[in-house]
Protein backbone atom coordinates (compact mmCIF):
# COMPACT_ATOMS: atom_id res chain seq x y z
CA UNK A 1 0.00 0.00 0.00
CA UNK A 2 1.28 3.47 -0.60
CA UNK A 3 0.57 6.61 1.49
CA UNK A 4 -2.11 9.34 2.38
CA UNK A 5 -0.43 12.69 2.38
CA UNK A 6 -2.60 15.53 2.78
CA UNK A 7 -2.71 18.76 0.52
CA UNK A 8 -2.94 21.94 2.44
CA UNK A 9 -4.46 24.65 1.03
CA UNK A 10 -2.50 28.06 1.23
CA UNK A 11 -2.34 31.81 0.19
CA UNK A 12 1.40 32.93 -0.08
CA UNK A 13 3.53 29.81 -0.63
CA UNK A 14 6.13 31.43 0.50
CA UNK A 15 4.38 32.55 4.07
CA UNK A 16 3.40 28.98 4.83
CA UNK A 17 7.02 27.53 3.91
CA UNK A 18 8.18 29.81 6.97
CA UNK A 19 5.35 29.09 9.41
CA UNK A 20 5.93 25.64 8.98
CA UNK A 21 9.18 25.25 8.95
CA UNK A 22 10.17 27.58 10.76
CA UNK A 23 7.86 27.21 13.70
CA UNK A 24 6.40 23.32 13.30
CA UNK A 25 9.39 21.26 12.53
CA UNK A 26 8.71 19.87 8.89
CA UNK A 27 11.40 20.40 6.67
CA UNK A 28 11.61 21.00 2.41
CA UNK A 29 11.58 17.76 0.96
CA UNK A 30 12.09 18.86 -2.86
CA UNK A 31 13.38 22.20 -4.92
CA UNK A 32 11.84 24.69 -6.27
CA UNK A 33 10.63 28.61 -6.64
CA UNK A 34 8.50 30.09 -4.10
CA UNK A 35 6.23 31.94 -6.20
CA UNK A 36 2.22 31.94 -6.29
CA UNK A 37 0.49 29.53 -7.85
CA UNK A 38 3.23 27.08 -6.34
CA UNK A 39 3.42 23.73 -4.89
CA UNK A 40 6.26 22.43 -2.33
CA UNK A 41 6.67 19.39 -0.39
CA UNK A 42 6.82 18.98 3.46
CA UNK A 43 8.38 16.51 5.23
CA UNK A 44 8.14 15.73 8.92
CA UNK A 45 9.83 12.30 10.37
CA UNK A 46 8.48 10.17 7.56
CA UNK A 47 5.74 11.87 6.94
CA UNK A 48 4.80 14.10 3.98
CA UNK A 49 2.41 17.17 3.45
CA UNK A 50 1.68 19.02 0.64
CA UNK A 51 1.38 23.10 0.27
CA UNK A 52 -0.43 24.36 -2.74
CA UNK A 53 -1.76 28.01 -3.83
CA UNK A 54 -3.34 26.76 -6.74
CA UNK A 55 -6.75 27.40 -6.83
CA UNK A 56 -8.02 23.94 -7.33
CA UNK A 57 -5.91 22.02 -4.65
CA UNK A 58 -8.38 21.72 -1.34
CA UNK A 59 -10.15 24.29 0.69
CA UNK A 60 -9.06 26.60 3.37
CA UNK A 61 -9.94 26.42 7.13
CA UNK A 62 -8.94 22.22 7.08
CA UNK A 63 -7.85 20.13 10.15
CA UNK A 64 -4.40 17.67 9.69
CA UNK A 65 -3.69 15.10 12.29
CA UNK A 66 -0.16 15.18 13.73
CA UNK A 67 0.11 12.18 16.11
CA UNK A 68 3.13 12.96 18.77
CA UNK A 69 4.56 10.80 21.65
CA UNK A 70 4.13 13.97 24.07
CA UNK A 71 2.05 16.62 23.30
CA UNK A 72 3.08 19.10 26.40
CA UNK A 73 6.94 18.63 24.72
CA UNK A 74 5.40 20.18 21.48
CA UNK A 75 4.15 22.73 23.25
CA UNK A 76 7.07 23.96 25.08
CA UNK A 77 8.99 24.06 21.94
CA UNK A 78 6.17 25.51 20.25
CA UNK A 79 5.78 28.11 22.23
CA UNK A 80 9.44 29.25 22.94
CA UNK A 81 9.23 29.49 19.55
CA UNK A 82 6.90 32.48 19.72
CA UNK A 83 3.48 30.69 19.30
CA UNK A 84 0.62 32.24 21.16
CA UNK A 85 -2.83 31.23 21.49
CA UNK A 86 -4.95 33.22 18.99
CA UNK A 87 -6.90 36.09 20.50
CA UNK A 88 -10.07 35.69 18.13
CA UNK A 89 -11.16 32.09 19.28
CA UNK A 90 -12.05 30.74 22.76
CA UNK A 91 -10.68 27.66 22.51
CA UNK A 92 -9.15 25.84 25.45
CA UNK A 93 -7.39 23.40 22.96
CA UNK A 94 -5.76 26.56 20.84
CA UNK A 95 -4.49 27.46 23.98
CA UNK A 96 -3.15 24.28 26.35
CA UNK A 97 -3.02 20.54 25.96
CA UNK A 98 -6.26 19.01 26.31
CA UNK A 99 -7.31 15.51 28.00
CA UNK A 100 -10.06 15.08 25.70
CA UNK A 101 -12.62 11.98 26.64
CA UNK A 102 -12.21 9.83 24.64
CA UNK A 103 -8.58 9.08 25.58
CA UNK A 104 -6.14 11.74 23.65
CA UNK A 105 -4.41 15.03 24.87
CA UNK A 106 -4.79 17.35 22.22
CA UNK A 107 -3.25 20.77 21.19
CA UNK A 108 -4.32 23.02 18.16
CA UNK A 109 -2.45 25.53 15.90
CA UNK A 110 -3.44 27.50 13.02
CA UNK A 111 -1.41 28.13 10.29
CA UNK A 112 -1.55 32.26 8.45
CA UNK A 113 -4.69 30.50 6.15
CA UNK A 114 -6.82 29.13 8.75
CA UNK A 115 -5.65 25.31 8.56
CA UNK A 116 -5.66 23.58 11.76
CA UNK A 117 -2.77 21.20 12.39
CA UNK A 118 -3.90 18.61 15.24
CA UNK A 119 -1.43 17.58 17.55
CA UNK A 120 -2.55 14.44 19.41
CA UNK A 121 -1.00 11.99 22.15
CA UNK A 122 -2.43 8.70 22.61
CA UNK A 123 -4.55 8.65 19.37
CA UNK A 124 -3.22 4.84 18.50
CA UNK A 125 -4.27 3.64 22.32
CA UNK A 126 -7.48 5.31 22.80
CA UNK A 127 -8.44 3.66 18.58
CA UNK A 128 -7.44 0.20 19.86
CA UNK A 129 -9.39 0.81 23.53
CA UNK A 130 -11.92 1.45 20.57
CA UNK A 131 -11.40 -1.09 18.85
CA UNK A 132 -11.27 -3.48 20.90
CA UNK A 133 -14.35 -2.69 22.98
CA UNK A 134 -16.49 -2.77 19.35
CA UNK A 135 -15.18 -6.34 19.27
CA UNK A 136 -16.32 -7.81 22.84
CA UNK A 137 -19.54 -5.59 21.73
CA UNK A 138 -19.99 -7.94 18.57
CA UNK A 139 -18.74 -11.35 20.43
Amino acid sequence: MGALVPTVRCSRIESSIAFYTQLLDFELADEGDVEDPGFRVLSRGRDLLFLSSHGGDGVFGQAIAVLVDDVDDIVLKLRTRGLTAPQDRHSPVHEAPVDQTWGTREFYVDDPDGNTLRFIQGFSAALRAQVDGDAERTN
